[in-house]
């Protein structure tokens, strides 16, 4: 089949025990996401297999519960410095909230990075809506959500103001003269905001290959606003329903234009889940292992955090209930809603999707099903590629990098090798 213009990005959500809440459990399966060697392990595979980005999300709790690599995990972007060193390609993206850090060093920590992985960095855009992530920053109360999205808002353009403070060619390092930088190109930021004051510049020098991109998954009206004005990527929430991933795709893109952007400036990546097998039976097998392992504690837990409601006090067996909206957790709880009224589910059947892949959409299947149905959404629209979250690794991720990678290749869908260096010159190979 002859290659198409436009090509699948894929990116990887790591979980070094993997994306499904007992993936560890799985026989050979890493049970660690506190370990160099797995991580470095789990960057290899997605090199191999010509992934656009590995992504680090975070947490600041551990709590009794919850996902194992949410209990005890690497912090991100220390993380990635040391995996940018023996992954020489592929792109990074890590998570730094914007209700626990200051601008000017989370503009450091990115630009450094930046300059360390060679342009192939991500900042991914995060507010936190964890109460108890607010009792270890020696704060009492959580921040309602519009009021985080206003603060997340001015951090961003503070970032990216500091990013582009220092002028190409600033730095002269003459010799002769003894002129290190001209300071005439290095601009003070001098930002008086609502809740940042900043004067600049930032301590160090514009990266020769480009500032580092923006991941962004918030799914609100001002999360969306805020990926639509500034995201280099999104990571977005979807439940199976293809007419629900198309408005939410087509309504992402069409507020880019009040922004004075291109639709193609952003890449959406709806987050997957696929279980593999070499027939039907055996995919769906190996689903059914996995969610037999899964506590109701548990579970309970993940859907609750989900939907922002705590739901041990209905009826499990009984109809999902019908809740106001909470703004703590949007996007998760509007696809979780969405799709027990389309199909009539309990919150039983909820908590079973939600310990799954902790909310996103799983599908199973043959290498050729799974590929089908990549291809489906990628062509129709709704995508223009997926964030993969392997069950467990490293035998889920090598199945869908040696089965299905080479079916998408195959169809012309996805590039054989990396076209540039940057994470930047990934995302725009599909264009020419």
């Amino acid at each position: 089949m002859p290659q198409t213009k436009r090509q699948m990005h894929l990116a990887v959500f790591w979980l070094g025990t993997g994306n499904h809440i007992a993936g560890w459990r799985m026989p050979g399966a890493f049970d660690s996401n506190c370990s160099w060697p797995i991580a470095e392990a789990g960057v290899k595979i997605a090199e191999r297999g010509k992934f656009d980005l590995f992504f680090l999300a975070d947490s600041l709790v551990s709590a009794p519960n919850d996902h194992p690599s949410m209990q005890s995990r690497l912090e991100p972007t220390t993380t990635i410095a040391a995996l940018s060193l023996v992954a020489r390609k592929i792109g990074f993206g890590c998570t730094v909230s914007t209700s626990f850090s200051d601008p000017f060093s989370t503009a450091r920590v990115f630009q450094s990075l930046a300059h360390l992985t060679g342009s192939r960095i991500a900042w991914n855009v995060v507010t936190t809506n964890a109460p108890e992530a607010y009792l270890n920053f020696s704060r009492d109360a959580n921040t309602e959500h519009d009021e985080r999205y206003r603060v997340a808002e001015e951090f961003v353009d503070v970032v990216r103001g500091l990013w582009s403070g220092w002028d190409p060619g600033a730095v002269v390092r003459d010799r002769a003269s003894g002129l290190f930088a001209d300071r005439a190109r290095v601009r003070p930021l001098e930002h008086t905001g609502r809740y940042f004051k900043i004067k600049g510049p930032l301590n160090i020098e514009r990266p020769p290959h480009g500032d580092p991109l923006l991941i962004q998954a918030g799914g609100s009206e001002q999360g969306q606003d805020l990926s639509a004005r500034t995201a280099d990527i999104v990571f977005s929430v979807v439940n199976g329903d293809k007419d629900e991933a198309k408005a939410a795709y087509d309504s992402l893109k069409a507020r880019m234009a009040r922004f004075g952007r291109e639709r193609d400036e952003l890449k959406l990546l709806p987050g997957v889940m696929p279980i593999i097998g070499r027939t039907e039976a055996e995919a769906k097998a190996q689903l059914d292992r996995l969610q037999s392992w899964v506590s109701p504690t548990t579970a309970l837990r993940m859907v609750s955090l989900r939907l922002g409601y705590d739901i041990t006090k209905h009826d499990l067996d009984g109809p999902v209930p019908e809740l106001p909206p909470n703004a703590n957790s949007q996007s998760f709880a509007r696809a979780l809603f969405a799709k027990a009224r389309r199909e009539n589910l309990t919150l039983r059947d909820l908590y079973n999707i939600a310990a799954a892949a902790r909310g996103h959409w799983v599908i199973w299947g043959t290498p050729t099903r799974i590929a089908d149905t990549l291809q489906d959404w990628f062509e129709a629209g709704l995508a223009d590629g997926f964030m993969i979250q392997p069950a467990y690794f490293p035998g889920a991720f090598d199945d869908f990098v040696d089965l299905v990678v080479p079916e998408l290749q195959r169809r012309g869908l996805f590039r054989r090798d990396y076209a540039g260096a940057t994470l930047r010159n990934h995302l725009r190979q599909d264009e020419g």
